[in-house]
């Protein structure tokens, strides 16, 4: 079989079952990884539902350990639960099997480094493939230690330290696991929450029966709007598939965006943490970006994507930095994402306000700002040409993609790293002028169809 290099991905690696990804790859992909880590010590492996990671995730071992690396292997976890493992107990790095919400025929696996540093290409993943592609492993006469390890108790209490529900009302919510990986981990935090919530697809099937495991895109939400709209409840939260983002409907029914996620948490953090820096991507709306500066903040901006938000919020000594896809970083999580930390933050915002989530939404988000936008194309680097010769007036930046400003609208528009697919990111002062905007736009990209 021809070695699949286009499965390592900007961020981690994500291939087709039984095809791109299988166990002779991650085999290597372990022995390579083994070799590469920087710090001695032991490795933190974890895999999701679906009906392959666990047989992914023994080759994984096998390879860490036929390079001399001990492995801890704490089986089906969230992602989030391997960052926590190799944070608290200052690991030499970790892995998990996992392709987050993609459809059951992906697998991937997610590689961190010690200190919780996400690998991506441009910080170690590209090292990583290459190695497993030349595949010159010499088997050690000793293989590294393996140990079982169950740490959800240790991470239960860890993501609850940071709120305090002793604060709340009694919230009367939905949740939606999307048949992923939370579904395994919440029963052990709701238990320690003085809310109702109603259990939905909390059944782990990594063929997602029910819907798309990603919060981001609103048809996977319909079931969670339903249920929150028929029983007039307070929200709802929905969480990806490998359970390290956390997705919110208002009271209203409505999605929250992410930017107003990040809104919403920054307002916290900065009320506790006064002048402290909040990491941001380029999408986020032009309102987070200016009630951080009114709330005493520092907005720092940077490329989409995880490995360069939580870098940064490291770089910059910030408390809180958020991507709008719903990842959401903190300082007191080893400045990790994690799905369940960002769902109880929101939750202890929404107590300390005094309002309802939907109140929330509309203070912050003053103006017309849709949900992300995909286009299929071939040709992204046409459609971005065509767009800046037609925006040449308006000020650009490239940093990620293509960000054109102008006085009553701005947008990016940037390649996705894990799909082929293009994504629009825009927002405009009224309706009329996003419409209009918008039309463009799509014509633009429809000449490259």
């Amino acid at each position: 079989m021809e070695f699949p290099t286009q499965i390592f991905k900007a961020y981690d690696i994500r291939g087709k079952v039984n095809t791109e990804l299988i166990a002779d790859l991650c085999e290597r992909v372990g022995a390579a990884t083994a070799r590469w880590l920087p710090s001695q010590g032991i490795v933190a492996v974890g895999h999701d539902m679906r009906p392959d990671s666990r047989q992914l995730a023994d080759a994984l071992i096998a390879g860490l350990r036929s390079q001399g690396r001990d492995v801890w292997d704490i089986g089906e976890v969230t992602s989030d639960m391997i960052y926590f493992a190799i944070g608290a107990y200052d690991l030499a790095g970790g892995a998990v099997v996992t392709a987050s919400h993609n459809a059951g025929d992906y697998n991937g696996i997610k590689i961190y480094r010690d200190k919780v540093t996400p690998v991506g290409l441009d910080s170690g993943l590209d090292a990583i493939r290459d190695s497993a592609r030349d595949d010159t492993f010499t088997s050690l006469e000793s293989e590294g230690r393996l140990e079982k390890k169950n740490i959800t108790d240790e991470w239960v209490a860890h993501a609850l330290e940071s709120v305090e529900p002793s604060t709340w009302p009694a919230f009367n919510i939905a949740i939606d696991a999307g048949n992923g990986m939370a579904g395994a981990i919440l029963p052990s935090v709701l238990d320690k929450l003085p809310i109702v919530a109603k259990q939905m697809y909390f059944e782990l099937d990594g063929t997602f029966p029910n819907h798309e495991a990603n919060p981001q895109n609103p048809d996977n939400l319909k079931d969670l709007i339903a249920v929150v709209r028929e029983s007039s409840l307070d929200f709802g939260i929905a969480f990806d598939g490998d359970g390290d983002r956390a997705g919110f409907v208002d009271d209203l029914g409505r999605p929250v965006l992410g930017t107003d996620l990040i809104s919403i948490v920054a307002k916290m953090i900065l009320e506790k943490n006064p002048g402290t820096k909040v990491v941001h991507d380029v999408r986020t709306s032009r309102a987070t970006t200016e009630l951080i500066r009114e709330w005493g903040g520092e907005p720092v901006r940077t490329k989409a994507g995880r490995v360069y938000i939580g870098a940064l919020v490291r770089e910059v000594g910030a408390k809180f930095g958020g991507e709008t896809t719903g990842h959401l970083f903190f300082a007191s999580n080893y400045d990790a994402d994690s799905g369940l930390i960002a769902a109880l933050y929101v939750m202890q915002a929404i107590a300390e306000s005094g309002k309802k989530l939907s109140e929330l939404v509309d203070e912050y988000r003053r103006y017309e700002m849709p949900p992300e936008i995909n286009f299929e194309t071939t040709k992204k680097d046409t459609v971005i040409a065509d767009l800046k010769q037609h925006y040449a007036d308006k000020e650009q930046d490239e940093l990620d993609g293509l960000t054109v400003e102008a006085d009553e609208f701005w947008f990016n528009l940037r390649g996705s790293n894990t799909e082929p697919l293009i994504r629009l990111n825009i927002e405009a002062t009224t309706p009329s002028v996003l419409e209009a905007e918008l039309s463009v736009i799509r014509e633009i990209v429809a000449r490259h169809a």
